[in-house]
């Protein structure tokens, strides 16, 4: 410690010189430096480093910081005279801030894709679902589908109006109509962090999917990527801030060179698609562009309300049956679980509620699954046609606890959306065991204490909206629901990507 000195110190020295101390400080300086090159060349180049870091993180006048608000009213201001309004009709229009209050993430800007690509590839000569059409209701109330009228039979209030007969392979339409409505979509591609592609990919392949012609399969793929990659804020990026929607499988779109490997498109092995991510409801989980979202059910609240009605009613639902297990008999294999299953529930009837959407109208009938699913504690979920499918978010919406068969179900997909616990909400059980008669279905659900399954439950109906897809002709802005949560997602991602970029 440094002593201090005072004109009453009791040595009765005088203080010495401001000029001698500092000739003694820079002596003292040049000294150590004189001794110390090396260790002085090194702070000087942190300090260099440390400013250039600084000025890098700093965002340029032309990115607007992300949590500047966006003014909601403009001031008053004079009218303009006649030369200011010549001189400022000649004015650029001032750009939108990439960034705002509302939008912490960007914006996205939706292609106006020719209509071949989308619009026209939709069935329109009918208005519900077809058992033996999967086009077939696609198109209908913006991709909802249909009122579930039926419902009011055993919903109480109005609880059905939150209700459709929505198609599994929907999901393009409704992401279509949803980015148009979106708080964050600018009309302004210079505004955008992100670009949507509005093709309905599922739709024009999936028409082809059962024919011998590979070449139809991908004619409208190829033929989109020519149009796409001809825009100019394609050219800038090669489409690694693009993203686009798929309602079908990734296996639906990775036909391989193999002559043997026929089924499908090669849409998703095309280099064009190399850089864009894609919502699918299935992913191939080696490609980080595919990012599983969750199938569309019927269950679209139009308002926060709506949504908080419905969980209290399924979470206070006096339910009677232990499980339940809803399939559709297709010629099942004589070692497929799904058969297994069915035959199971008809020999624990007393606990379990079967059905088989075989000889039951269960498309059009929502009931006929809905009931048997809020009756349950728990709902069995196998592997189906693919890993994954919408019985699972069926269950889910119905506040049933899902009972899988294999991880590969849903524990390796939908990470943005279902808890990071598996065993917070589902139930995992060995299916050679449950297949070979040496694990009970019965009695491995029974093991479980009243409390597990309500916190498992309960676990359950908190996730809830994040499975859904809300109607947002009400103008939903009270709850994030899977259309949110995949949007933000892959904004941030999108806008991460291009800040380090800049940086490097």
């Amino acid at each position: 410690m440094v002593p201090s000195y005072s004109p009453e110190s009791p040595s009765g020295k005088k203080p010495p010189k401001p000029t001698n101390c500092l000739k003694s400080t820079l002596n003292l300086i040049r000294i150590h430096v004189a001794s110390h090159p090396r260790f002085w060349l090194f702070i000087a180049f942190l300090w260099i480093q440390a400013l250039i870091i600084s000025f890098a993180r700093t965002p340029p006048p032309c990115f607007p910081d992300r949590a500047a608000s966006v003014p909601t009213t403009l001031p008053v201001r004079a009218a303009p005279s006649s030369v200011d309004a010549a001189a400022n009709a000649t004015k650029p229009p001032e750009p939108i801030p990439r960034y705002s209050e509302d939008c912490p993430s960007g914006r996205v800007y939706a292609y106006d894709l020719p209509s071949e690509f989308n619009a026209d590839l939709v069935l329109r000569d009918c208005a519900d679902l077809d058992p033996w059409n999967w086009e077939c209701g696609i198109i209908a109330n913006h991709g909802y589908g249909a009122a579930a009228t039926e419902l009011r039979r055993i919903l109480p209030d109005d609880m059905h109006k939150s209700w459709y007969h929505t198609n599994q392979f929907t999901l393009e339409v409704i992401s279509h109509h949803r980015i148009l409505k979106h708080k964050c979509r600018t009309l302004s591609p210079e505004s955008a962090t992100a670009f949507y592609i509005p093709f309905y990919a599922g739709l024009a392949v999936g028409k082809y999917l059962w024919t011998n012609d590979t070449a139809k399969r991908d004619r409208q793929c190829k033929k989109m990527l020519r149009w796409v990659r001809n825009q100019d804020h394609w050219k800038k990026s090669n489409g690694s801030d693009h993203f686009m929607t798929i309602s079908r499988i990734t296996w639906d779109f990775r036909r391989l060179t193999d002559p043997g490997q026929s089924w499908g498109s090669s849409f998703l092995n095309m280099p064009q698609m190399q850089r864009v991510t894609r919502f699918i409801v299935e992913k191939y989980p080696g490609d980080e562009m595919d990012v599983t979202v969750p199938y569309p059910t019927g269950f679209h609240p139009k308002t926060r309300e709506a949504l908080n009605e419905w969980q209290t009613f399924v979470r206070d639902y006096n339910r009677s049956a232990l499980f339940s297990f809803i399939g559709t008999n297709r010629n099942w294999a004589e070692t497929d679980l799904r058969r297994f299953l069915m035959d199971y529930c008809a020999k624990e009837s007393d606990s379990c509620r079967a059905v088989d959407c075989a000889v039951s109208d269960c498309p059009t009938n929502s009931s006929l699954t809905l009931k048997p699913m809020l009756d349950s504690e728990f709902c069995l979920q196998p592997k189906r046609d693919s890993f994954t499918s919408k019985a699972v978010f069926d269950c889910m919406v119905a506040g049933a606890v899902p009972v899988f068969f294999s991880k590969t179900t849903a524990y390796e997909q939908y990470e943005w959306f279902l808890p990071g616990e598996p065993e917070s909400y589902s139930v995992l059980l060995d299916q050679e065991g449950v297949k070979n008669g040496t694990v009970s279905i019965k009695e491995a659900l029974m093991n479980y204490s009243k409390e597990e399954i309500r916190k498992k439950r309960e676990k359950v109906v908190d996730t809830i909206p994040r499975i859904i897809y809300a109607k947002p002709s009400a103008g939903v802005r009270s709850f994030k629901d899977a259309f949110d949560i995949a949007l933000e997602g892959v904004l941030e991602r999108i806008k991460e990507e291009k800040e380090w970029a800049d940086f490097l």
